[in-house]
């Protein structure tokens, strides 16, 4: 039995005739509540009523991006370094790698891959979101993509907001680090320019062999230099008690082959600390130093090399196509990265300048605050001798000649670049030593042949200056 008749049913006409009616009445309503309710009302009701019907979910997700503004994110690192330890089977993909010297292989997630992660019965999804490049206007072929974007995305139950922030995420910094202690791999970062992206540093292996031990250098300069590190690294709370910002400064100078950049490597590999080589030649505005300085991360040490011929920043131009631009980089600015507010902007850093001629530098950088130690690279020394020939040789004990290199070497001036090339000429070890003794010899008789030159021009002046008094 049906429930309505045939003619108990609302026929088409009528229907439609009822929908056009209220659909008129919604139209009046509508006009009427914009012409007696401001619009700022009717915003907050619009907001009210979406909020009342929404549905609200009871899971959180943090994002995670790659950088915060100019600098690294380090919840980001922690998390790409944290994350190749949870990936298991029913990972789908992930991106391998290995530099040409590593030891192991890298593994990361790819983008779009997913994974969970327990902590203390919470259960945390993570993934890996990386924005596909875009043109800045599709409409020209040829306009310059746009920086690619990547970041974790973590989502977790609302009632574990607190203890994901106060404990999960510093547990994650907390084992990345010790991840990093374990397997790091030092690396030396350089400049990189992109027409697009600007001027940034660009990672490689650190592997320079150089250490305290093997430098041909003074060894009461060198323990000071060991003790002075060792100090600085451990006094982050005297730091903090006496106002300064935790770096130190350090000054080499001395002649071409003393063992300056050795001096930097072998502090590198002594800390464990990366190495910025900064070229000031290759930067034109004080806005992009800033940017590099602060882009640089902590336990590193910047390396400014030969600031001599550096810091007369006022005499260049940087071409760019058919224009000339005057350089805004000036001296006082690059003090003011390295000892002014922005210094501060980082913890347990090193800066070191490098120079072959201390006397051309301009006294503002040498004061106190800035460079905190001048370690002066000599030439070579009886003790940097004997090292270099334990080093190259293998000579541990005394040798015959040694007599008469120490009193060669008190006479002459030469470099421990120049010892090392000459006892890596023979295997031999009486033969290389005899080639550094003629070496020595010749440099000693050039000496005294410049030395003698020296005397007779001295005493032509002496004579010159003699006659002109005694004819007043």
């Amino acid at each position: 039995m049906n429930m309505f008749s045939s003619k108990e049913m609302p026929s088409p006409s009528s229907l439609f005739s009822a929908y056009a009616s209220m659909a008129a009445s919604m139209m009046l309503f509508r006009s009427m509540a914009n012409e007696l309710i401001p619009h700022p009302v009717r915003g907050y009701l619009l907001c009210t009523i979406r909020y009342i019907f929404k549905t609200h979910s009871p899971q959180l997700t943090l994002v995670i991006e790659e950088s915060n503004g100019i600098s690294r994110n380090q919840v980001y690192e922690a998390a790409e370094i944290y994350l190749c330890t949870k990936i298991s089977s029913n990972t789908e993909r992930i991106r391998v790698s290995k530099s040409p010297k590593g030891k192991n292989l890298t593994i990361r997630l790819e983008k779009g891959e997913k994974l969970v992660d327990f902590y203390e019965g919470i259960q945390l999804k993570w993934r890996f979101v990386c924005a596909e490049s875009q043109q800045n206007n599709r409409n020209d072929p040829f306009s310059p993509p746009r920086s690619e974007k990547r970041y974790f995305e973590l989502t977790f139950h609302k009632q574990h907001r607190e203890k994901v922030l106060d404990c999960y995420v510093p547990y994650i910094l907390e084992r990345a680090n010790e991840m990093k202690d374990e397997e790091r791999v030092l690396k030396m970062y350089t400049l990189n320019s992109n027409p697009y992206d600007g001027i940034k540093w660009e990672p490689i292996n650190l592997e320079h062999p150089a250490t305290f031990e093997t430098l041909a250098m003074d060894q009461e300069l060198k323990n000071a230099v060991i003790d002075d590190l060792n100090r600085f690294v451990r006094r982050k709370e005297f730091y903090k008690k006496v106002g300064r910002a935790w770096k130190r400064g350090y000054l080499l100078y001395g002649p071409p082959g003393t063992g300056k950049s050795s001096l930097v490597a072998a502090m590198a590999n002594y800390l464990k600390f990366d190495v910025y080589d900064l070229q000031l030649t290759n930067i034109f505005r004080e806005s992009d130093l800033r940017n590099l300085l602060l882009g640089t991360a902590n336990r590193s040490i910047l390396v400014i090399e030969d600031i001599d011929c550096s810091v007369d920043f006022p005499d260049r131009q940087h071409t760019d196509g058919r224009k000339q631009h005057q350089v805004q980089l000036t001296l006082s600015g690059l003090l003011n990265f390295i000892d002014g507010l922005w210094s501060s902007c980082g913890d347990e850093r090193i800066i070191i300048f490098t120079t072959n001629h201390k006397e051309r530098l301009d006294p503002a950088l040498l004061r106190p605050g800035r460079m905190d130690m001048h370690i002066h690279m000599s030439y070579c020394t009886y003790h940097g001798f004997k090292l270099l020939a334990s080093n190259y040789l293998g000579i541990y004990n005394h040798h015959h000649l040694y007599g008469e290199i120490e009193d060669l070497l008190k006479e002459t001036e030469v470099t421990p670049a120049h010892v090392a090339e000459e006892l890596m000429k023979n295997e031999d070890v009486d033969t290389a030593l005899e080639g550094l003794v003629k070496l020595l010899k010749r440099k000693k008789l050039e000496g005294d042949e410049c030395e003698a030159e020296a005397e007779k021009k001295t005493a032509a002046k002496r004579q010159k200056l003699g006659s002109n008094t005694r004819n007043l």
